[in-house]
């Protein structure tokens, strides 16, 4: 499913639409976030080159790792470094974020003319003029045609904690509703954040891919046990949802396992996948039917069939055919009419006094 989430990721935005956005959270318990990150990053890298993905350049904020990692990634990867000057730009946020290490330059952007790949950001505090900085170095790439860009941030939660939450969600609102931004991803550290902050994050992502810890099913009731003295650091289960543009959600579940030649993906296996099946919200009832129940049902006699008696059931709808009423005699005998077996209605008026039912209107008298 991950696969899906590249495709999803390279086929970019509709007309009229706002961009996908992919949010990686990650936690202690299994800290594989960014090697999720970097599959994707490579993957969406090898269409951009080949020409394959609706994004013609990519612009990676660089937050937490050195950008030289991200072009040792790619070349580690069969990605063509030599031509990425021409798609790729990364915006340097790592080594000074704050400006600390350069007091005496007054600009926050500086472009290093030996690398036309790399330019530094030094005022990360300042989200809306980074949202300015990525879309003009995205238009650099691509043109100011109608030809598009991604974006990818390698960790929202640096972000969060120099600037805050509303400022970050109001930056991947506005990036995914511009104009030349075909899909954005990004990564996030959910246990650094409280709840409502990753809920404003998840609520701007139209993908939700959480990296949870391998869980081993050993109940055999399909409930998840972990066995603490034993902690698994190379493999885990990725758990994606997906909000479709019908409005609808799709949650998706995966295992990977993280080797030296990097992250790969299988489906759950046929044990676990009953685990996850198990994990449906528990309700106070049972909504399934033993086999004695099932058996006692079968044998209930509904309303429409207690009459009949082996012969074709006729169900009576309250009126009579106009074949039943020609073909009626009614015999007399002895002046006494016999009883049709059909019921007859007897009305005795309270008093005297009430008026028979008659043609005439009582209120013809009145003069209206």
């Amino acid at each position: 499913m991950a696969e899906s989430v590249c495709r999803s990721l390279r086929d970019g935005v509709l007309e009229g639409e706002l961009a996908p956005a992919l949010t990686i959270k990650d936690s202690l318990s299994s800290p594989f976030g960014f090697n999720v990150f970097s599959h994707i990053l490579v993957q969406l890298s090898s269409h951009i080159v080949a020409g394959k993905s609706q994004s013609r350049g990519m612009v990676i904020v660089s937050l937490s790792r050195s950008p030289s990692s991200y072009t040792g990634l790619l070349k580690m990867n069969g990605v063509d470094v030599e031509s990425s000057k021409k798609w790729i730009h990364i915006l340097d946020c790592y080594t000074d974020p704050l400006g600390w290490k350069d007091k005496t330059r007054k600009s926050g952007d500086i472009m290093d003319p030996s690398n036309q790949i790399l330019s530094s950001y030094k005022t990360v505090k300042d989200v809306n003029k980074l949202f300015s900085v990525i879309c003009d170095l995205g238009r650099g790439l691509v043109g100011e045609n109608k030809s598009r860009f991604c974006v990818a941030i390698d960790s929202l939660s640096e972000l969060m904690r120099h600037s805050s939450m509303q400022p970050v969600a109001s930056l991947l609102s506005n990036l995914r509703s511009h104009d030349q931004i075909s899909s954005i991803f990004g990564l996030l550290h959910s246990d650094l954040h409280e709840e409502r902050a990753l809920a404003a994050v998840e609520y701007t992502s139209s993908i939700v891919a959480s990296v949870d810890p391998f869980h081993h099913s050993v109940d055999g009731q399909g409930s998840y046990i972990r066995n603490s003295s034993e902690p698994n650091l190379t493999k885990g289960k990725l758990n994606i949802r997906s909000k479709r543009r019908n409005g609808r959600v799709r949650v998706t579940c995966e295992e990977f396992k993280v080797g030296p030649s990097g992250i790969s993906f299988a489906p759950v296996s046929a044990v676990d996948g009953a685990a996850v099946a198990g994990l449906i919200p528990k309700v106070q009832f049972n909504l399934q039917l033993s086999e004695k129940e099932l058996v006692d049902r079968s044998r209930v006699v509904l309303p429409f069939e207690h009459q009949g008696n082996g012969k074709p059931i006729q169900i009576y709808d309250g009126r009579r055919s106009l074949e039943e009423s020609n073909n009626e005699t009614t015999p007399i005998s002895g002046g006494k009419k016999e009883d049709s077996g059909r019921g007859e209605i007897i009305y005795f008026r309270d008093s005297d006094d009430e008026m028979p039912d008659s043609d005439e209107d009582p209120d013809d008298d009145l003069d209206i």
